[in-house]
């Protein structure tokens, strides 16, 4: 009986352990969320913050100026993360890609739509130019099927007309109040979809920011090119305007440098629903500093929007959990 009694006791004392470190495991897990839930948000600040400054310099700088601009400092985040995986000076530091046609069509993608994005910022209030960008993620599920030959159901397929029925209605086509420039943000939200399909085309191995590496650096030509044909560059027209141009540039650096390390934390499914927070946000901004409220343009296909992404995503949710 002694015996057993101590087999049971040693059987208890492990059961225990065994409890305390899933209950840590878990704890770790849930906070690492947590976290990665605060730095996408934080990042959602920062992108917003340089939209408010390109919407400011939209007077005096053209669209491609201030991509060219904002890429040049894109670089820098992506050379930081690089330069800090374990994984990539483990491989050798290497810096060639095997797909870089591949990477050189996502850079020209990614020009055009930094291009019409930051264009439509200065031709339309704030907050309708950033919510009609979320269309991106309608778009992403429509590309998956030809692209990534993904199949797309009836609850995804209804999601995505729902989220295509509340863009008709912000953007209005055929109403009194449509203007072309509204559908700058949509050509937009289509094009950073591509960006995303293309991203996910490229190897498994390879590190993600070396991946923004190269699409960056080619959207600067791009954008460069695009600056010198649309009118060359424009001198300063403030000395302060330089701040702001380093301001913008570090906004959206920093930006998608919380973005990768909030998707290293996490799953993509556990953030999804927090990027929607991004439109209310926007609101608020563009109402605070450019005393824009554009209720009527906005409400409800917002809404719409919001629901169609919140719809997909607990779809792939519930399908990840079945597998």
């Amino acid at each position: 009986m002694q015996v057993k009694f101590g087999e049971t006791a040693a059987l208890c004392r492990c059961s225990l352990v065994i409890r305390l470190i899933a209950t840590h495991h878990i704890q770790m897990k849930t906070d690492r969320t947590l976290t990665a839930i605060a730095l996408m948000l934080l990042a959602l600040c920062l992108f917003d913050a340089m939209g408010l400054i390109i919407k400011h310099l939209s007077p005096r700088y053209s669209a491609a100026e201030l991509s060219t601009y904002r890429n040049v400092f894109g670089l820098i985040p992506s050379v930081l993360v690089l330069c800090a995986s374990r994984e990539w000076h483990a491989k050798g530091r290497v810096l060639k890609l095997r797909q870089w046609r591949l990477a050189l069509v996502r850079g020209l993608i990614l020009t055009f739509a930094q291009f019409c994005y930051y264009l439509s910022l200065g031709l339309l209030t704030f907050a309708t130019a950033t919510t009609i960008t979320y269309a991106n993620a309608l778009f992403a599920t429509a590309l998956a099927v030809p692209f990534l030959r993904e199949q797309v159901g009836g609850v995804r397929w209804g999601a995505v007309i729902v989220g295509f029925v509340g863009v008709v209605w912000i953007v209005r086509p055929g109403g009194d109040t449509f203007t072309a420039a509204a559908l700058l943000p949509l050509i937009a939200a289509a094009l950073y979809a591509m960006t995303g399909v293309t991203a996910r085309m490229m190897d498994e191995d390879l590190p993600t920011p070396l991946i923004n590496l190269y699409s960056t650096g080619i959207a600067i030509i791009g954008a460069l090119v695009l600056a010198l044909v649309t009118g060359g560059f424009t001198p300063l027209v403030q000395t302060q305007d330089l701040w702001w141009i380093m301001a913008m540039g570090g906004f959206g650096g920093s930006a998608v440098l919380l973005l990768i390390m909030a998707f290293r934390m996490t799953e993509q499914s556990n953030l999804a629903p927090f990027n929607y927070f991004g439109i209310p946000l926007a609101f608020v901004l563009g109402w605070l500093f450019y005393d824009e409220a554009p209720w009527s343009e906005l409400f409800p296909g917002a809404l719409l929007i919001i629901a169609s992404g919140l719809i997909i995503v607990w779809r792939e949710r519930r399908l990840r959990a079945a597998r």
